[in-house]
């Protein structure tokens, strides 16, 4: 994919559990090009992984496994040291367990993203994301990982011959190093329309991004990721899918929907 020209947009999806709802996936479905669908270990259940992939399905939106540390009462978000294989076990239990509700609704998973601290940890940990490369692998060796770009997690599943997609975020905020900067931190995560289509008009034409402290980062990004929790997604992911297309910027999936 040409960065300058096109891009995905993606999303994380299916966050809610039972009757507890998070985000209007529904909408968002209309927006994005790939979905990240929760597999039940940090958010998600069976009737939610079924009713998000057939939408996703219908609209022709890459479906994606969001693998996750088993940590449904902290949403995922805290750091755990679980052994590499049963980490590996965990990540292809919940790939399977999406796909199952993917190929009902006419489809499949087509790539694989970790949430929130295993997205964090396999960045930067060797042996965590190895253990990931190694579930992915083993499933299916052809599928896609997504994760952030520039990071040592990417490098290590492209060693292990798996394909690796470059991911950037429309509404975080990045530190000098060029990881995300910590969600505690003020100003972590971005809420201006305005400014947030305009970070991703930089990243998607010039490959590059304005760190905290002003510091221009370079910023290869094959996909770009609209966060569905925080207030005023909708809204933003709209301005952001109106603003790149205004720009010349097509919009597709990553992954081929159509095998």
């Amino acid at each position: 994919m040409d960065a300058r020209s096109a891009i995905d947009l993606n999303s994380d999806l299916g966050e809610g559990f039972g009757a507890w709802r998070m985000g209007d996936d529904e909408a968002l479905l209309a927006v994005v090009t790939s979905a990240n669908i929760a597999c039940g270990f940090h958010a998600g259940d069976p009737g939610t992984m079924r009713r998000t992939c057939r939408t996703a399905a219908e609209r022709g939106v890459a479906v994606g496994a969001h693998v996750s540390y088993r940590d449904l009462a902290g949403f995922g978000r805290r750091p755990m040291r679980v052994p590499a294989q049963e980490l590996a076990d965990e990540i292809t239990y919940q790939i399977a367990a999406l796909d199952g509700f993917a190929r009902l609704a006419g489809t499949r998973v087509r790539y694989v993203k970790p949430h929130g601290a295993l997205y964090n940890t396999v960045a930067v940990d060797a042996e965590q994301a190895g253990a990931l490369a190694d579930a992915v692998h083993r499933y299916d060796p052809r599928m896609p990982v997504v994760g952030l770009a520039g990071s040592a997690g990417l490098r290590i599943a492209a060693e292990r011959g798996l394909p690796v997609v470059a991911e950037a975020f429309a509404d975080r905020a990045y530190t000098p190093d060029g990881t995300l900067a910590p969600r505690s931190q003020p100003g972590s995560v971005l809420h201006e329309a305005a400014e947030i289509v305009e970070r991703c008009l930089a990243m998607v034409r010039e490959g590059r991004v304005a760190a905290v402290d002003g510091t221009p980062i370079a910023l290869h990004a094959d996909t770009v990721c609209v966060h569905g929790d925080t207030p005023g997604a909708v809204r933003i992911a709209q301005e952001l899918r109106a603003g790149l297309l205004a720009a010349g910027i097509e919009l597709r999936p990553f992954a081929d929907t159509e095998s």
